[in-house]
């Protein structure tokens, strides 16, 4: 009876030990509302961040990216062990479409990231591009 405790202890403590560095990494993350530019940051400050939102604008937090009917969740994310940067997993939402996204992020300094992403974009297909510029919009929170 005491060896089956003990296993079920064993495996127990041995699945909280695997959830702990997604914890760990998640305080870690990318804190704050990022834009593609200032000028947008500050448009958000004058009118509302949902007004940027609905105008179609790519909006990044931790949680993902997110636009009018179109968002990124982050499913997971690992942390550069010697850059300040991140490798992330995401699962993209249009209309009538799905796809897994795999993107890095580089923190170039305190307000501001770069993002890449695996995805190919055409020009002309109308998708959304994920990779680029995003600028910390400070005093901005997501609605």
């Amino acid at each position: 009876m005491k060896m089956k405790n003990w296993r079920f202890g064993t495996v127990s403590l041995g699945l909280l030990l695997l959830g702990a560095p997604a914890a760990a990494q998640a305080e870690d993350f990318i804190k704050g509302v990022y834009l593609q530019s200032e000028e947008l940051c500050a448009q958000a400050k004058k009118e509302t961040l949902q007004s940027l939102i609905d105008a179609g604008s790519l909006i990044l937090s931790a949680r993902g990216i997110e636009s009018v009917e179109y968002s990124c969740e982050f499913l997971n994310v690992t942390r550069a062990k010697r850059s300040p940067a991140w490798a992330v997993t995401a699962l993209c939402q249009e209309p009538g479409h799905m796809f897994p996204d795999t993107l890095s992020i580089l923190e170039l300094n305190p307000t501001q990231l770069e993002v890449g992403s695996v995805r190919t974009i055409d020009d002309e297909g109308g998708e959304t591009d994920n990779s680029g510029t995003y600028y910390l919009c400070a005093g901005i929170t997501m609605p």
